[in-house]
């Protein structure tokens, strides 16, 4: 079976639309209904119903989404292992957030070439719910993220808290509002408590989803927002950010995901230590 064709099925059953898995997939709609075609000819079953609302699995497509998952798995290890550097008797396959791997995964990388030389490390950069499939999937053995899913055969912990402190270009107080806030959207958990916290606040005329982005802009033309103090420190020592007074602060939770096993190799466990070594000097009082 060409293993498309399961990654291909895989996709749509994340995401359960045909549309949206191309995207992912970056392939054409047409090419995906093609995928899916050709999977069901080989199996000689259907494995979705399609409506208007989305996309369903059929008792078929339920059966076959548990042996997809193990395909694809067993087919990325195979590849890794026969694809592995001389001198390395394993690799190690990690995946994090893009402003995760700003200090704590960078950091960490070093760590792990001092500690354990011999493995070779692949790092991948996505989002949460992209990192959980690809840990589903197998294609990574750690992830890093702020908003994962419970999943069978997963173990998540909690890594870090992140300290949101809202900063400013211009010293001020709380209640003294300016129309130049930036928006930074850090997850649901944060969207409630900032609802809270601000309930009368009008809609704010920039509003982003990666916090680098939203830094870069008020330090390039003033502003106001809320960031990780790990991100900030050095500006408010520098005197180019000021700390609003009054403000409430919030936590944002990293976490730590892998595959739950109990006989894995000290290895394995020796990276996870290095990981939670690493995360506790980056924790925010």
């Amino acid at each position: 079976m060409n293993i498309d064709l399961a990654r291909t099925f895989l996709e749509i059953v994340e995401t359960g639309n045909f549309n949206k898995a191309a995207e992912r997939l970056r392939v054409t709609q047409s090419t995906v209904s093609m995928r899916i075609k050709a999977l069901e000819d080989e199996l000689g079953r259907s494995l979705f119903v399609r409506s208007k609302s989305g996309t369903e699995l059929t008792a078929a497509g339920l059966q076959f989404r548990r042996y997809a998952t193990t395909l694809v798995r067993v087919w990325e290890q195979a590849r890794q292992e026969i694809a592995l550097p001389p001198g390395f008797k394993t690799v190690l396959n990690v995946g994090g957030q893009f402003s995760l791997w700003d200090r704590l995964l960078v950091q960490w990388i070093p760590w792990m070439r001092t500690a354990l030389p011999d493995v070779a490390l692949r790092a991948e950069v996505g989002l949460s719910d992209g990192l959980m499939r690809q840990l589903t999937e197998g294609l990574l053995d750690i992830g890093v993220m702020y908003n994962p899913v419970s999943r069978p055969g997963l173990h998540m912990e909690k890594l870090l808290e992140e300290r949101l402190i809202m900063v400013s270009t211009r010293r001020r107080t709380v209640e003294d509002w300016d129309d130049d806030y930036v928006f930074v959207d850090w997850g649901p958990e944060f969207r409630q408590g900032h609802g809270q916290s601000f309930p009368d606040l009008k809609s704010p005329a920039v509003t982003v989803g990666l916090g680098a982005l939203g830094l870069q802009h008020i330090l390039s033309y003033g502003g106001t927002g809320y960031f990780p103090m790990r991100a900030v420190r050095s500006y408010l020592g520098a005197g180019r950010l000021f700390e609003v007074a009054g403000a409430a602060e919030f936590r944002r939770p990293a976490w730590l995901v892998y595959t739950h096993d109990e006989n894995r190799s000290e290895w394995f466990n020796t990276a996870l230590e290095g990981l939670r070594y690493v995360a506790s000097l980056e924790n925010e009082d």
